[in-house]
Protein backbone atom coordinates (compact mmCIF):
# COMPACT_ATOMS: atom_id res chain seq x y z
CA UNK A 1 0.00 0.00 0.00
CA UNK A 2 1.13 3.54 -0.83
CA UNK A 3 2.39 5.63 1.80
CA UNK A 4 -0.10 8.62 3.29
CA UNK A 5 1.06 12.14 2.27
CA UNK A 6 1.41 14.52 4.47
CA UNK A 7 -1.81 16.22 5.99
CA UNK A 8 -3.89 13.04 5.00
CA UNK A 9 -4.62 9.96 6.54
CA UNK A 10 -6.27 6.78 5.79
CA UNK A 11 -9.58 5.75 7.38
CA UNK A 12 -10.54 2.61 8.26
CA UNK A 13 -13.87 2.81 7.44
CA UNK A 14 -17.13 5.59 6.10
CA UNK A 15 -20.63 5.80 6.39
CA UNK A 16 -22.73 6.65 2.94
CA UNK A 17 -23.81 10.30 3.01
CA UNK A 18 -27.70 9.52 3.84
CA UNK A 19 -27.44 5.97 5.07
CA UNK A 20 -26.60 4.25 8.01
CA UNK A 21 -24.73 1.83 5.26
CA UNK A 22 -20.66 1.83 6.50
CA UNK A 23 -18.35 0.80 4.25
CA UNK A 24 -14.62 -0.39 4.80
CA UNK A 25 -11.17 -0.98 2.13
CA UNK A 26 -12.08 -4.67 0.58
CA UNK A 27 -15.86 -3.36 0.52
CA UNK A 28 -17.52 -3.38 -2.98
CA UNK A 29 -19.63 -0.31 -3.73
CA UNK A 30 -22.34 1.13 -5.78
CA UNK A 31 -21.38 4.36 -7.61
CA UNK A 32 -23.21 7.00 -9.20
CA UNK A 33 -22.84 8.15 -12.63
CA UNK A 34 -22.31 11.57 -14.22
CA UNK A 35 -25.71 10.57 -16.14
CA UNK A 36 -29.01 9.40 -14.03
CA UNK A 37 -30.17 6.95 -17.01
CA UNK A 38 -27.02 4.89 -16.64
CA UNK A 39 -27.01 1.74 -14.22
CA UNK A 40 -24.43 2.86 -11.12
CA UNK A 41 -20.83 1.77 -11.44
CA UNK A 42 -19.30 -1.14 -9.35
CA UNK A 43 -15.84 -0.72 -7.44
CA UNK A 44 -13.76 -2.56 -5.08
CA UNK A 45 -12.80 -0.12 -2.46
CA UNK A 46 -8.98 0.07 -1.87
CA UNK A 47 -8.14 2.50 0.42
CA UNK A 48 -10.41 5.46 2.32
CA UNK A 49 -8.74 8.81 2.30
CA UNK A 50 -9.31 12.41 4.15
CA UNK A 51 -7.15 15.28 3.61
CA UNK A 52 -6.49 18.11 6.26
CA UNK A 53 -10.24 19.90 4.84
CA UNK A 54 -12.11 16.23 5.83
CA UNK A 55 -12.32 15.66 2.29
CA UNK A 56 -13.25 12.04 1.81
CA UNK A 57 -11.42 10.07 -1.20
CA UNK A 58 -11.53 6.58 -1.93
CA UNK A 59 -9.18 4.65 -3.97
CA UNK A 60 -10.93 2.12 -6.24
CA UNK A 61 -10.61 -0.32 -8.64
CA UNK A 62 -13.36 -0.54 -11.30
CA UNK A 63 -15.64 -3.71 -11.97
CA UNK A 64 -16.73 -3.35 -16.07
CA UNK A 65 -20.38 -4.81 -17.55
CA UNK A 66 -19.70 -6.74 -20.56
CA UNK A 67 -20.77 -4.14 -22.87
CA UNK A 68 -18.16 -1.98 -21.53
CA UNK A 69 -15.77 -4.11 -22.31
CA UNK A 70 -13.85 -4.37 -25.80
CA UNK A 71 -15.71 -7.29 -27.35
CA UNK A 72 -19.22 -6.42 -25.81
CA UNK A 73 -21.71 -8.20 -24.27
CA UNK A 74 -22.06 -12.18 -25.39
CA UNK A 75 -24.76 -14.64 -24.92
CA UNK A 76 -23.01 -16.60 -22.41
CA UNK A 77 -22.60 -13.51 -19.84
CA UNK A 78 -24.74 -13.62 -17.13
CA UNK A 79 -27.17 -10.50 -16.45
CA UNK A 80 -25.40 -9.75 -13.46
CA UNK A 81 -21.58 -10.57 -14.28
CA UNK A 82 -19.03 -7.94 -13.95
CA UNK A 83 -15.29 -8.24 -14.91
CA UNK A 84 -12.66 -6.89 -11.95
CA UNK A 85 -10.52 -4.66 -14.18
CA UNK A 86 -6.83 -3.01 -13.92
CA UNK A 87 -8.79 0.61 -14.40
CA UNK A 88 -7.55 1.93 -10.48
CA UNK A 89 -9.14 5.82 -9.67
CA UNK A 90 -9.50 7.86 -6.77
CA UNK A 91 -13.04 9.50 -6.40
CA UNK A 92 -15.08 11.64 -4.05
CA UNK A 93 -16.85 9.36 -1.61
CA UNK A 94 -19.78 11.38 -1.87
CA UNK A 95 -20.41 9.72 -5.02
CA UNK A 96 -21.14 6.18 -3.39
CA UNK A 97 -24.82 5.47 -3.57
CA UNK A 98 -24.55 1.93 -1.94
CA UNK A 99 -23.14 -1.29 -1.21
CA UNK A 100 -23.45 -4.33 -2.96
CA UNK A 101 -21.76 -7.58 -3.14
CA UNK A 102 -19.42 -9.59 -5.74
CA UNK A 103 -19.46 -13.39 -5.82
CA UNK A 104 -17.36 -15.47 -6.59
CA UNK A 105 -19.10 -17.41 -9.68
CA UNK A 106 -19.10 -20.94 -7.62
CA UNK A 107 -21.02 -18.73 -4.60
CA UNK A 108 -23.14 -16.86 -6.88
CA UNK A 109 -24.81 -20.23 -8.57
CA UNK A 110 -25.84 -21.59 -5.08
CA UNK A 111 -27.28 -18.21 -3.84
CA UNK A 112 -31.43 -19.47 -3.17
CA UNK A 113 -31.99 -15.88 -4.31
CA UNK A 114 -30.12 -13.45 -6.41
CA UNK A 115 -30.95 -9.50 -4.59
CA UNK A 116 -30.47 -6.33 -6.84
CA UNK A 117 -27.47 -5.99 -4.80
CA UNK A 118 -25.59 -9.19 -5.78
CA UNK A 119 -23.52 -9.43 -8.36
CA UNK A 120 -20.50 -12.15 -9.77
CA UNK A 121 -16.97 -11.97 -11.57
CA UNK A 122 -15.12 -15.08 -12.58
CA UNK A 123 -12.71 -13.10 -14.88
CA UNK A 124 -10.17 -10.15 -14.87
CA UNK A 125 -10.25 -8.02 -17.67
CA UNK A 126 -7.19 -5.64 -18.85
CA UNK A 127 -8.86 -2.66 -19.91
CA UNK A 128 -5.76 -1.37 -22.08
CA UNK A 129 -5.48 -4.39 -24.02
CA UNK A 130 -8.97 -6.25 -23.73
CA UNK A 131 -7.23 -9.41 -22.57
CA UNK A 132 -9.14 -11.63 -20.44
CA UNK A 133 -7.53 -13.82 -17.12
CA UNK A 134 -8.25 -16.91 -16.70
CA UNK A 135 -7.74 -16.94 -20.63
CA UNK A 136 -9.65 -20.32 -21.31
CA UNK A 137 -13.27 -21.28 -19.89
CA UNK A 138 -15.10 -24.48 -19.82
CA UNK A 139 -17.89 -25.26 -22.78
CA UNK A 140 -20.57 -26.85 -22.73
CA UNK A 141 -23.74 -27.76 -25.15
CA UNK A 142 -24.17 -28.63 -28.53
CA UNK A 143 -23.61 -24.63 -29.20
CA UNK A 144 -20.40 -24.73 -27.26
CA UNK A 145 -20.75 -21.68 -25.05
CA UNK A 146 -19.26 -21.26 -21.67
CA UNK A 147 -21.98 -21.21 -18.56
CA UNK A 148 -24.60 -18.60 -18.00
CA UNK A 149 -25.86 -18.58 -14.87
CA UNK A 150 -28.98 -17.23 -16.08
CA UNK A 151 -30.11 -20.07 -18.37
CA UNK A 152 -32.07 -23.34 -17.42
CA UNK A 153 -29.95 -25.95 -18.53
CA UNK A 154 -30.78 -30.12 -18.30
CA UNK A 155 -28.09 -32.89 -18.22
CA UNK A 156 -27.76 -35.33 -20.27
CA UNK A 157 -27.57 -38.94 -17.75
CA UNK A 158 -25.37 -40.88 -20.33
CA UNK A 159 -22.21 -38.72 -21.53
CA UNK A 160 -23.35 -36.00 -18.30
CA UNK A 161 -23.02 -33.04 -20.38
CA UNK A 162 -25.38 -29.95 -20.25
CA UNK A 163 -27.52 -28.84 -22.95
CA UNK A 164 -29.88 -25.77 -23.59
CA UNK A 165 -33.45 -26.69 -24.14
CA UNK A 166 -33.08 -24.87 -27.20
CA UNK A 167 -30.42 -26.81 -28.83
CA UNK A 168 -31.78 -29.87 -28.25
CA UNK A 169 -35.41 -29.70 -29.41
CA UNK A 170 -37.11 -28.59 -26.26
CA UNK A 171 -38.83 -25.60 -25.20
CA UNK A 172 -38.10 -24.48 -21.85
CA UNK A 173 -42.00 -25.52 -20.26
CA UNK A 174 -40.90 -29.17 -21.36
CA UNK A 175 -37.57 -29.02 -19.97
CA UNK A 176 -38.99 -28.29 -16.72
CA UNK A 177 -41.34 -31.45 -16.78
CA UNK A 178 -38.70 -33.71 -17.56
CA UNK A 179 -37.64 -35.98 -14.89
CA UNK A 180 -34.30 -37.54 -16.56
CA UNK A 181 -32.72 -36.74 -19.86
CA UNK A 182 -30.44 -38.66 -22.86
CA UNK A 183 -29.39 -36.52 -25.58
CA UNK A 184 -29.65 -37.48 -28.96
CA UNK A 185 -26.27 -39.48 -29.03
CA UNK A 186 -26.80 -40.96 -26.21
CA UNK A 187 -30.33 -42.05 -27.10
CA UNK A 188 -29.25 -43.69 -30.01
CA UNK A 189 -26.72 -45.51 -28.27
CA UNK A 190 -29.89 -46.75 -26.17
CA UNK A 191 -31.02 -50.55 -26.88
CA UNK A 192 -34.56 -49.58 -25.26
CA UNK A 193 -35.94 -46.48 -26.67
CA UNK A 194 -38.36 -44.48 -24.08
CA UNK A 195 -40.38 -41.25 -24.56
CA UNK A 196 -38.96 -37.95 -24.32
CA UNK A 197 -40.55 -37.15 -21.07
CA UNK A 198 -39.68 -40.66 -19.51
CA UNK A 199 -36.54 -39.61 -19.47
CA UNK A 200 -35.43 -37.23 -17.68
CA UNK A 201 -34.36 -34.15 -16.39
CA UNK A 202 -33.64 -32.25 -14.16
CA UNK A 203 -32.91 -29.71 -12.40
CA UNK A 204 -36.42 -28.24 -11.27
CA UNK A 205 -37.85 -25.06 -12.49
CA UNK A 206 -35.57 -23.15 -10.04
CA UNK A 207 -32.56 -21.46 -11.80
CA UNK A 208 -30.02 -22.45 -8.70
CA UNK A 209 -31.32 -25.88 -9.28
CA UNK A 210 -29.36 -26.47 -12.18
CA UNK A 211 -26.73 -23.83 -11.35
CA UNK A 212 -26.01 -25.76 -8.30
CA UNK A 213 -24.73 -29.05 -10.07
CA UNK A 214 -22.47 -27.24 -12.36
CA UNK A 215 -21.91 -29.07 -15.95
CA UNK A 216 -18.84 -31.30 -16.16
CA UNK A 217 -16.30 -29.21 -18.02
CA UNK A 218 -15.56 -29.90 -22.03
CA UNK A 219 -12.41 -29.01 -23.71
CA UNK A 220 -11.96 -25.22 -23.15
CA UNK A 221 -12.47 -22.68 -25.36
CA UNK A 222 -9.80 -19.29 -25.47
CA UNK A 223 -11.67 -16.47 -24.18
CA UNK A 224 -10.51 -14.21 -26.88
CA UNK A 225 -11.91 -16.34 -29.74
CA UNK A 226 -15.45 -16.00 -27.74
CA UNK A 227 -15.58 -11.90 -27.99
CA UNK A 228 -15.33 -10.41 -31.38
CA UNK A 229 -12.50 -8.33 -32.73
CA UNK A 230 -13.96 -5.24 -32.34
CA UNK A 231 -11.57 -1.92 -31.50
CA UNK A 232 -10.11 -2.16 -28.28
CA UNK A 233 -11.22 1.16 -25.86
CA UNK A 234 -8.61 3.17 -24.57
CA UNK A 235 -9.01 2.98 -21.03
CA UNK A 236 -9.69 7.36 -20.96
CA UNK A 237 -12.86 6.15 -22.61
CA UNK A 238 -14.31 4.72 -19.23
CA UNK A 239 -13.01 7.42 -17.48
CA UNK A 240 -15.33 7.59 -14.27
Amino acid sequence: MAKTKPGKKDLDSYTIKGTSKVFRPGDCVLMRPSDSEKLPYVALVEKIEADHRSNIKVHVRWYYRPEESSGGRRQFHGAKELFLSDHYDVQSAHTIEGKCTVHSFKNYTKLENVGADDYFCRFEYKAATGGFTPDRVAVYCKCEMPYNPDDLMVQCEGCKDWFHPSCVGMSIEEAKKLDHFLCSDCSSQSDAKRPMNSFPVSPTAERVDFCSLHPTKKEGWLISSLHSDSTVPCESQYKR
